[in-house]
């Protein structure tokens, strides 16, 4: 083998193609179709067609119910009116792999009651996670926790990606982002 050609090949194996990179703002969402526990659809593309949507990609079960993903979803719930007053509609990622996910989901999900605008979606085997190029591929990982705002077009307007296990999203932060709705005129 030509030794010329060992660096290009150990990258190429390094990096491969079409390995997906995480969306950028301006960027059209990446749809999917996950379900929830219960076994309920929920397609991205017909979430977006009703309002803007907050995509979390939560860290699933690393082993254990991670304490900052649980922090982070009791916050949303908390704002969910602010979140409905702005028509947008909460879709949380769950990763993992497929074995005991749903089972893991609804321990996580014991102590809270998540409102009608919020789904969680089961994300088995990384597919969801995979798609977006957020696969925190290290021992005891499973995704790097971001929060997307996508708009009634697809289109990505706030994107957050944390590459540790803090630093989240708050509910007031995307309260903010989110488009204020129009008074009424009389």
């Amino acid at each position: 083998m030509n030794h010329a050609l060992m660096p290009i090949l150990a990258l190429a194996m390094a990096f491969p193609l079409g390995a997906a990179t995480p969306p950028v703002m301006g960027e059209k969402a990446r749809d999917f179709t996950l379900s929830t526990p219960e076994g309920k659809q929920v397609r991205l593309s017909d979430a977006i067609s009703k309002g803007p949507v907050v995509l979390v990609v939560l860290r699933g079960y690393p082993g254990y119910q991670c304490p900052y993903c649980n922090r982070q979803v009791q916050d949303f719930i908390r704002n969910a009116s602010a979140f409905g007053d702005a028509g947008a509609h909460v879709v949380l990622v769950y990763p993992g792999p497929a074995q005991d996910l749903g089972a893991k989901a609804n321990e996580f999900l014991a102590d809270k009651k998540l409102p009608a605008n919020f789904d969680l979606v089961l994300d088995p085997d990384y597919k969801v996670t995979n798609l977006y190029g957020l696969r925190w591929d290290a021992p005891q990982e499973t995704a790097y926790p971001s929060t997307f705002l996508i708009d009634r077009q697809g289109a990505i307007f706030f994107s957050k990606i944390v590459k540790e296990h803090g630093g989240r999203t708050s509910a007031a932060e995307i309260v903010d982002a989110l488009p204020k709705p129009r008074p009424v005129s009389k």
